[in-house]
């Protein structure tokens, strides 16, 4: 194998599959990068059994040259920092005799000792003729707006990812930790002809939305029986899937409450800040909510270090009062997932569930149950 490559592009693809390298993994041909060089372009890979990312640079005469075609696997750690800081715009790639890796460029020369290919594992990245399309913005959005809401106790496996629903145009994503609940529907722009009702694993699908661009190009869905496969531009990235029925979230959302709320999403927000200031433990950080009239009232109280109060004005559906404890952390997660400047607070009773929504809206839901002070 031979070749001669721009670095800030072996760069940028480097640090895209460099995403799927465990330090921690006990099969040591998983901390390498497949370096796969035909006459149409260079292939990376890496995986650690769980992700698996791919890029594609093509061939180009100003980017890349293709002297030899080849393949070998290389040290990812030392291949990325080498890449990294070299000060050349060219460098230069050669393996000799089969396992030595040549890596130069002006005025520096390195030896790596590579691994051969047939030590890496196979990897099937073959996409399906059916996927999902959708614009990587509003996939970037979705995630972040859910993926906050997932559980990390490895215990309950099925809360630490997101539960996609798809059924014609309709995608639903569902994201829970069993203390709060973080929903987003959207219509697709291309129906699905299959219906699906995974789990893919959050930290999995945040590592991919981090490879995202702020461009307008589609991320392609490709959903396997035990595997999901993302394509964006240049990279494929393949993700296991969760196995096991993820629960029945639809009940938890009330279709009737007594009071309705409509505020100022900053201003609301750094009342609970503010509120949450003395709460002794910051896990849980309870505050509550009292509504009297048309004020909000905000309280926290430690009988170690003492107690606060915040006020404001607020617009209410109707004349009742409300008083109801909660996790400020979690509502303050769940108000900035919004975008809009004003949300609406449903209230169902003293120990129901706060339902969140913008008043522009209706696409992304927050629950955030409430917590007994007494």
């Amino acid at each position: 194998m031979k070749l001669k490559i721009k670095k800030d592009l072996l760069l940028e693809n480097l640090n895209k599959v460099s995403k799927a390298i465990s330090t921690k993994n006990l099969i040591p041909v998983l901390s390498g990068i497949k370096f796969e060089l035909t006459k149409e372009g260079l292939t990376l890979t890496a995986s650690d059994n769980d992700i698996t990312i791919q890029t594609f640079i093509p061939v180009n005469e100003e980017d890349m040259t293709i002297d030899k075609e080849g393949i070998i696997i290389i040290q990812g750690k030392y291949i990325l920092d080498i890449v990294r800081k070299l000060q050349a715009e060219y460098i230069n790639i050669e393996v000799i005799d089969d396992l030595k890796i040549l890596i130069f460029a002006e005025n520096s020369e390195y030896n790596l000792n590579g691994i051969s290919k047939n030590e890496y594992p196979k990897v099937n990245l073959e996409l399906k003729d059916d996927f999902i399309s959708i614009n990587n913005k509003i996939f970037k959005t979705i995630i972040n707006q859910t993926s906050f809401a997932t559980s990390n106790d490895e215990s309950r496996q099925i809360l630490t990812g997101i539960n996609f629903k798809i059924n014609g145009n309709i995608m639903e994503c569902n994201a829970t930790d069993s203390y709060r609940l973080a929903r987003k529907v959207i219509n697709l722009s291309k129906p699905s002809p299959v219906e699906y009702n995974v789990i893919i694993p959050s930290k999995n699908v945040l590592e991919f939305t981090k490879i995202l661009g702020d461009d307008e190009e589609d991320v392609e869905i490709h959903i396997f029986n035990n595997k999901v496969i993302f394509k964006y531009d240049n990279v494929i990235f393949q993700s296991r899937l969760i196995s096991g029925s993820y629960p029945n979230t639809t009940n938890l959302f009330p279709k009737e409450s007594i009071l309705k709320i409509t505020v100022n999403l900053n201003d609301l927000y750094n009342v609970i800040d503010r509120a949450s200031i003395l709460t002794f433990d910051k896990d849980k950080n309870v505050v509550t909510l009292e509504i009297k009239n048309d004020i909000l009232i905000m309280r926290s109280s430690s009988s170690e270090i003492g107690r606060g109060e915040e006020k404001m004005n607020i617009n209410k559906n109707n004349d009742e009062d409300i008083k109801i404890s909660f996790s400020a952390r979690y509502v303050m997660e769940a108000l900035k997932s919004f975008t809009g400047n004003t949300v609406e607070l449903s209230f169902v009773g003293e120990v129901k569930p706060i339902i969140i929504k913008d008043v522009d809206d209706d696409e992304l839901t927050q629950l955030v149950l409430p917590i007994r002070t007494y």
